[in-house]
């Protein structure tokens, strides 16, 4: 008589998954240093409805000084107005073939079968989302997660973000920055080198901060890293040691312009971070908003779901959400169009 029945099986498969998902946001989120800044700034929020909706100020009150009798002007102003944003679902499958089950009887061995399908599934998970991260939101016909393409455009006054038509010279508020090394600097230089960059940095983050709101996080490709990381001798170096450097980024602090930022450096083998590119972010103004009910839990109750022409159990992890940029005044894109110039 075996160990166990091939129920009691599906009820492991079914409390590994119960169990290994809720950790499952927490796995994603410090695998990516964007996500983990949101995260620890508890920009990771729920939402309620079919949209996701942003309430912004888009015009401003005029100031009158007056004195004495003077009449006082109260033109109608349509102050705020509202984003909106389609939340978008992702789900990584987990699926066992009876034959495995079966062949590892034993519940020592189908808890070690059961820990390598969740391992390979939470990979599936983070490589999706930081694919998804640095994407524009047009894969998978439409569905993919609004990323940092989208977000933080090279090209500024077209397409629609939020419902909004950047296009729209009205709309010019609710355009993102881009800054070319190439093109934008020309009392610096035209290329991202060690005697450049910080001097470009410097004019973005100037340009781009207003009162205490400026780009706190700047996430480089491995050219600019390179770049700074050479600009910088090792007395001037600040390595960041307490927040993302002590989870393993590569990362320094940043200091100039009257400002100071994290710097991380998101790339290597197999990345999905544009060449030559910095996205300098405001992080106040990011948020992953997710559906309470699709935070990587399961999609199906109880041991998941039987394929009728198949022998196997199948089961799913779900998430649903949207990466969201509330203010684009003060964060940018900072990229270098021609390297070699």
């Amino acid at each position: 008589m075996p160990i166990a029945s091939t129920v009691n099986y599906q009820q492991i498969l079914s409390m590994a998954l119960e169990d290994r998902s809720r950790g499952f946001q927490d796995l994603v989120s410090t695998d990516n240093a964007l996500l983990t800044i949101l995260k620890r700034k508890n920009a990771w929020k729920t939402y309620s409805g079919p949209r996701i909706r942003v309430t912004l100020q888009i015009d401003k009150a005029d100031v009158q000084w007056y004195n004495g009798f003077d009449y006082l002007d109260a033109p109608p102003i349509e102050l705020f107005n509202d984003a909106y944003f389609t939340p978008k679902m992702m789900a990584v499958p987990v699926a066992l073939p009876m034959e495995e089950i079966l062949n590892n009887a034993g519940h020592s061995q189908i808890l070690d079968t059961m820990d390598s399908y969740m391992t390979a599934a939470e990979g599936a998970a983070k490589d999706g989302m930081d694919l998804a991260l640095h994407g524009d939101g047009t894969a998978d016909g439409g569905k993919q997660l609004t990323g940092l393409r989208a977000t933080l455009p090279t090209v500024t006054n077209t397409g629609t973000y939020g419902g909004i038509d950047r296009s729209v010279a009205a709309n010019a508020l609710w355009r993102t920055y881009t800054y070319d090394a190439n093109s934008d600097f020309s009392t610096i230089g035209t290329q991202v080198n060690s005697t450049t960059i910080r001097p470009m940095l410097n004019s973005i983050m100037t340009r781009r901060a207003r009162g205490r709101k400026a780009p706190d996080l700047l996430l480089m490709s491995p050219e600019h890293y390179a770049a700074y990381d050479a600009a910088t001798i090792a007395i001037q170096r600040i390595n960041d040691v307490n927040s993302l450097g002590s989870l393993g980024f590569s990362s320094f602090k940043y200091y100039g312009g009257g400002r100071q930022a994290e710097i991380v450096q998101d790339g290597g083998d197999g990345t999905n971070m544009p060449a030559n590119t910095t996205y300098l972010i405001n992080t106040d103004d990011l948020e992953i908003r997710y559906n309470p009910q699709r935070n990587f839990s399961k999609l199906f109750e109880g041991d998941g779901q039987h394929p009728i022409n198949q022998d196997a159990i199948v089961q799913y992890l779900g998430w649903m959400g949207e990466l969201i940029l509330k203010n684009p005044l003060f964060s940018a894109k900072f990229y270098d169009s021609n390297p070699s110039a």
